[in-house]
């Protein structure tokens, strides 16, 4: 009976972790397609310039908006989260989500509606944003608060896998959707990979049917005499939180500013014409980034299993030091102007970026106190991702059109990661495992360390 008790929730569990992945894998499908979409043929198809470098840039900029949007959405959606429940926050982001992929989807071009054709761009794209922000934070605690506490960075890492397996999906479709003639993919072709989110928005839902409330949250609220959850949790952790919301949000600059770099910027700068990009191959380049997010999405599971078991800070640190030494590199091998070169570097980026990202969430989510939890983790890793992976392919365009040196890129990459290892190393570890570790070490006798 027990045997079959202990199955059971085993499987609860998984189901959790497989429901918040997919969740994830939405979320990073849809910003992954708007970004490939935002470098390859947005420039022509929204933003009419004479400068198609620059009609890049402004397409690159409403990616961006939707980054700015999502600390709004973390804020909304973590209020939720932490009064009416992580599974009611989740339901709601998720379907904003997939409704606003569908929209760009079927939008008109500039040739066909002029001006607001951009305008409902952005709007939609400010809509995903929102949707973003209330997505990833509350997959993350949903499906940590479902874990056993020695598994808890195993199962984080199922939201943290949800965003190589995303992005692959997106890159996939958009590596299909590049065997059609260039004029039929600005035409129509760019469409089909945001209409195919759709199938991923049903299949999400389906799978997040009849997915438990988080135990976390239901044991705040059991008993209502005693309940636990706050009024203002998000007013409440900005106040007594906000130098571990900082730290959260200076880790994630560099990680994001880096995973975007690759996803996005790398992509408009190796398949742009000379002088500012390297003139290589679409086809090409985006199989590329499909082989580095496979050795992501494998980094990001070894990663996360080896936190349970060293801690999260070790490496999380390892992870961090290799996407530095990767940012370095990167830009000399690209500029060899082949694709290999440019593919190596791409996989470099994401070798190092998968150690880093893999323990992240279960970080977060065990640095913040459950009352306010889903704020807390929300606000810190979004105002990370704006401030990192928003704005970052808009500067790297600009540096190259100011300097005509892609290196600087590289140099600017690691300015933000070596921020993000001085505050890994001032937040605290959270492993439960190596907690127990160091407070058996301090209530040995003395004697045993001499």
């Amino acid at each position: 009976m027990t045997s079959t008790r202990q199955e059971e929730q085993s499987s609860s569990v998984l189901r959790v972790g497989v429901a918040a992945g997919v969740g994830t894998s939405l979320e990073l499908y849809d910003f992954t397609i708007y970004g490939t979409a935002a470098a390859l043929v947005f420039g022509d198809v929204f933003f009419k310039t004479g400068d198609a470098w620059l009609g890049t840039f402004l397409s690159l900029s409403t990616f961006a908006a939707g980054f700015v949007m999502a600390p709004l959405g973390a804020a909304v959606f973590g209020w939720i989260g932490d009064r009416k429940g992580r599974r009611t926050a989740l339901s709601a982001a998720f379907l904003l989500m997939g409704l606003a992929t569908l929209g760009m989807g079927v939008l008109p071009g500039y040739a066909v509606i002029g001006v607001a054709a951009p305008l409902l761009l952005v709007t939609l794209r400010l809509l995903h944003g929102v949707a973003r922000g209330g997505e990833s934070a509350g997959a993350a605690v949903l499906a940590i608060e479902h874990a056993p506490v020695h598994r808890r960075g195993v199962y984080g890492s199922f939201v943290a896998l949800g965003s190589p397996v995303g992005t692959i999906l997106a890159n996939f479709a958009f590596a299909m959707v590049l065997f059609l003639p260039d004029e039929e993919v600005r035409d129509w072709g760019w469409r089909v990979p945001f209409l195919a989110g759709g199938l991923v928005l049903l299949l999400g839902l389906w799978v997040r049917k009849g997915v438990a409330e988080s135990p976390v949250f239901q044991k705040m609220v059991a008993d209502e005499a005693q309940d636990a959850r706050v009024a203002r949790p998000l007013l409440d952790v900005i106040k007594s939180d906000w130098r571990r919301i900082a730290l959260t949000a200076g880790v994630n600059i560099g990680l994001t500013a880096t995973t975007f770099t690759l996803l996005t910027f790398m992509l408009s700068y190796a398949t742009a014409d000379a002088p500012e990009g390297l003139g290589l191959p679409r086809q090409a380049i985006v199989n590329g980034s499909l082989l580095g997010l496979a050795c992501h999405a494998i980094l990001n599971i070894t990663a996360a299993w080896l936190s349970d078991r060293i801690g999260r800070k070790p490496v999380m640190l390892t992870g961090a030091v290799l996407s530095l030494a990767a940012a370095l590199v990167m830009f000399p091998i690209a500029s060899a102007g082949t694709v290999f070169a440019v593919n190596t570097a791409v996989v470099l980026g994401f070798i190092g970026t998968g150690v880093l990202f893999g323990p992240m969430y279960t970080f977060f989510a065990e640095a913040f106190p459950r009352e306010k939890r889903q704020s807390g983790v929300g606000l810190g890793y979004h105002l990370g991702a704006v401030l990192g992976g928003g704005i970052t392919p808009m500067i790297a365009n600009r540096i190259i059109a100011g300097t005509g040196e892609p290196l600087n890129v590289g140099y600017y990459l690691a300015a933000l990661l070596t921020l993000s290892l001085v505050c890994l190393l001032f937040l605290p570890e959270t492993a439960p495992a190596r907690l127990a570790r160091a407070a058996r070490r301090e209530s040995a006798p003395a004697a045993r360390w001499r």
